[in-house]
C-alpha cells in the first residue's frame, strides 16, 4: 500500500508518496505532472525488492512552492533529491527521472556520483551542456517561438493553464501522447504569435485508455495551487546553463539506462537525434543502447507502463547483484 507523508528536504517540505523495503529508487516526474505520474510503477518494483518514493518535486502538488523563481535552478532541484535520499536515512539511491525529472536525475548523477547507484531518464537524455544559453538559442532559431521561451514570459502560460486546468492537462496530455495525429512527424512545438500554447492544441472527446478521468481527476487536483511554481523551472534554463559551468564537458559516470519513444515530441528537438545517436560512445556506463519503445509519446512509463517497468527492474536488478 502506498503511504503519503510530509518530509523537511533542503529548508522546504516536500509530500512523498512511498512503499516497500529494500535498495532505494526515487523517482522523479516531469512537467505538468506530480507523484501519481509513477503510480503503476510502484507495484513492479516493490515485488523486485525495491523501496520506492516518489515526490512531487518542489513547486508541484502538495509540497512547497517558494515565490522566488531563483529557487528553483538545477541545483536547487538536485539539492532536495540529496537531502530526501539522507532524510529517508539512506546513503545512496538508484535515482529514475522523466521529462524534467530526468535532467534532475541525470544532473544528481553529475553532481553527486558518490550518492547514486544507477540513474535512469525517460524521455530526455543525459544532459551535454551546449555552447549558448538554452532559452537565448531558441529565442534566435525559432523567433520566441518555441514553448520553452512561451513558458518562459512571467504569468503569461500561467494564467493559460489556470483559466480551466482540467481541460488544460487534458488537451496538453493528450497532444503530447502517442496516440494524437500527427505525433512523431517531427514538428517542432512552436506557439505562434498572437496564440496561446494551448489554441492549437485539440480537445479530445475520449481519453486514451492509459490516462483514466481518474488519472485526470488526480492530476488536476495536484495544481490547484497553480501552475507557476513548475513554469518557474523554466525561467531558470539559462541561469542553469551559467550555474553548470563547471561540469561543461562532464559526463555522467554511474550505471545509465535511458528509454524514449519514437512518437515523442522530445527526441526530435534540434540536435537531440544526433546526441542519442551517440549515447553509446558518448555514457561510458550505458548498460544498453537507448530503448526505444514503438508507438509511444511523451508520457513514457504512463504510455507504455509494461514496457517501461520491465526495463526498470531489469537494470535495477542487475545493478544490485553488482553485474
Amino acid at each position: 500500500m502506498v503511504a503519503h507523508r510530509m518530509i523537511d528536504v533542503n529548508g522546504i517540505r516536500l509530500h512523498i508518496a512511498e512503499e516497500g523495503e529494500g535498495p532505494l529508487v526515487v523517482l522523479l516526474h516531469g512537467f505538468p505532472e506530480s507523484w501519481h505520474s509513477w503510480h503503476r510503477q510502484f507495484g513492479p518494483l516493490v515485488a523486485a525488492g525495491f523501496r520506492v518514493v516518489a515526490p512531487d518535486q518542489r513547486g508541484y502538488g502538495s509540497s512547497d512552492h517558494p515565490e522566488d523563481v531563483d529557487a528553483y535552478s538545477i541545483l536547487h532541484l538536485v539539492g532536495d533529491v540529496v537531502g530526501l535520499i539522507g532524510a529517508l536515512g539512506e546513503e545512496k539511491a538508484y535515482v529514475v527521472g522523466h521529462d524534467w525529472g530526468a535532467p534532475v536525475a541525470w544532473h544528481t548523477a553529475l553532481f553527486r556520483p558518490d550518492l547514486v547507484l544507477g540513474v535512469a531518464g525517460l524521455s530526455v537524455p543525459p544532459p551535454f551542456r551546449g555552447s549558448r544559453p538554452p532559452l537565448a538559442a531558441m529565442e534566435e532559431r525559432f523567433g520566441g517561438r518555441f514553448y520553452w521561451n512561451h513558458f518562459a514570459e512571467p504569468g503569461v502560460a500561467d494564467a493559460e493553464f489556470g483559466r480551466d486546468p482540467r481541460t488544460a492537462l487534458r488537451k496538453f496530455f493528450y497532444a503530447a501522447s502517442g496516440d494524437a495525429p500527427g505525433a512523431g512527424s517531427g514538428r517542432q512545438p512552436l506557439v505562434e504569435p498572437g496564440r496561446g500554447w494551448l489554441d492549437a492544441m485539440r480537445d479530445p472527446e475520449v481519453l486514451p485508455s492509459w490516462f483514466t478521468e481518474d488519472d485526470l481527476d488526480a492530476l488536476t487536483e495536484s495544481f490547484s495551487g497553480g501552475f507557476t511554481g513548475a513554469l518557474n523551472w523554466y525561467r531558470n534554463l539559462d541561469r542553469n546553463w551559467e550555474l553548470t559551468a563547471p561540469w561543461h564537458g562532464a559526463v555522467v559516470s554511474r550505471p545509465a539506462l535511458y528509454v524514449y519513444g519514437d512518437r515523442d515530441i522530445v527526441p526530435a528537438f534540434p540536435g537531440t537525434p544526433e546526441l542519442i545517436a551517440r549515447l553509446p560512445e558518448l555514457m561510458p556506463e550505458l548498460r544498453r543502447p537507448p530503448l526505444k519503445l514503438a508507438g509511444c509519446g511523451h508520457w513514457t512509463q504512463q504510455e507504455r507502463p509494461d514496457e517501461v517497468n520491465a526495463a526498470l527492474v531489469d537494470f535495477l536488478k542487475e545493478l544490485a547483484r553488482g553485474v
